[in-house]
């Protein structure tokens, strides 16, 4: 991974200095509160220590999806109160992005003090990319900091245009999440195992034959393995399966075999007749024996312990997806097992674990290894295109900058 500056590269004293902080503050809201603060928690870090180190921090963030047009349900002033409670300190609302509006409040903030400007997709030209839109808002700013990896992947003006316009940062997250990621596939430790769930080899298929060119183990879960299984003349009953994709799984075997990687797909797997939560018709049995009205909703318990003596030859290991439909038990069972041996692998030191995207999050919670792996990604899109190999245009502009 190209290198990239952070805060330390800043100096110790920033009195009087506009830094314009790109924050993902997106949070889930309920009955105008709101319901998970993850995201905020994780950028105050950055804030706390600009503000601690004198600058007057200006936050810069989106709130769904206004489309360009102002919408005061979509307003930053929503999240205002949550911010200031997971900071501490009092956060001033500025109701504009650039312009006379932002010169003023600036004018009135204290050294250390925080604004948080309006929602930057209120006007077309973040999503856009405009560059006059970007330079507007960097003239109230002496340097530039993102540390929203999360829309990384976007190249808008909050979260690319800016880093081309003033001196840029890695905030603190940003930079955990980039040495991370460059731990599990930029300049990883071999031997890298990689598993990858989720219901359909569609919506992952770029992952798979960036993965399958760089890993030594392929360990493929949920509803996409029977694709895999399909293709190797398996018959999976009535499971999930993408029968039309069944020559690319074809492919990107061909490719893992040429490659070196071995691809792992479950020889045991639990069953049963309905998509239910601890059905009457739950077995576990070899693959070959899925009979015609049985679907595949698990791993199972041999391949399972096989996957585990896998991770033990590892160095490396990155996760995205579940192995079964760990939201209903019995079907948690292979990813619980799974990530409870990555977890120990961790914890004793033989294993740099990263795992992302959004039902993993859940998944290793489901599981109660969160604070036992290397790190979580709460990414989502950005991690996925991270793992497909693709350039994240606001990762790129911090290393470029």
């Amino acid at each position: 991974m190209a290198s990239f500056k952070t805060l330390d590269d800043l100096p110790d004293d920033l009195s009087g200095q506009r830094a314009l902080v790109r924050v993902d503050l997106n949070l889930p809201m309920a009955d105008g509160l709101a319901t998970d603060l993850t995201r905020a928690r994780a950028v105050a870090p950055t804030i706390l220590e600009l503000a601690d180190r004198g600058a007057k921090v200006l936050l810069l963030a989106h709130f769904g999806r206004p489309k360009g047009q102002r919408n005061s349900t979509m307003s930053m002033s929503m999240v205002q109160g949550a911010i200031e409670g997971v900071l501490g300190r009092e956060v001033m609302f500025i109701p504009e992005v650039s312009g006379s509006v932002v010169t003023q409040a600036v004018d009135i903030l204290g050294n250390g003090d925080i604004g948080m400007l309006e929602n930057t997709r209120f006007w077309p030209g973040e999503e856009a990319n405009d560059a006059d839109f970007a330079k507007a808002i960097a003239e109230n700013g002496d340097f530039y900091v993102n540390d929203a990896f999360s829309a990384a992947h976007r190249a808008h003006a909050s979260t690319e245009g800016l880093a081309h316009l003033l001196p840029a940062y890695a905030g603190r997250s940003m930079q955990k999440e980039l040495e991370a990621l460059d731990s599990a596939l930029g300049n990883p430790q071999p031997p890298v195992a990689a598993v990858v769930g989720g219901a359909k080899v569609s919506s992952k298929l770029a992952v798979l034959e960036n993965l399958s060119a760089k890993v030594q183990h392929l360990i493929i879960g949920g509803g996409m393995a029977n694709t895999f299984l399909a293709a190797k003349g398996v018959d999976v009953g009535k499971s999930l399966c993408e029968h039309d994709l069944v020559d690319t799984a074809n492919a990107i075997m061909e490719v893992a075999d040429r490659t070196g990687c071995t691809i792992h797909l479950p020889y045991d797997v639990a069953v049963a007749k309905e998509f239910a939560a601890n059905p009457d018709s739950y077995r576990v049995c070899n693959v070959h024996e899925v009979a015609a009205d049985e679907m595949i909703l698990d791993v199972g318990p041999q391949a399972v312990e096989s996957l585990g003596d896998v991770l033990k030859t590892c160095r490396t290991l990155v996760w995205n997806g579940p192995l079964g439909a760990f939201e209903m038990e019995p079907f948690d069972a292979a990813t619980v097992a799974l990530a409870r041996t990555a977890a120990a692998l961790t914890q004793e030191g033989s294993l740099i674990s990263v795992a992302g995207g959004g039902d993993t999050v859940a998944a290793m919670a489901h599981a109660g290894v969160t604070d036992q792996v290397t790190y979580i990604s709460t990414a989502g899109g950005a991690f996925l295109e991270w793992m497909e190999g693709k350039e994240l245009p606001g990762v790129a502009a911090l290393q470029r900058a």
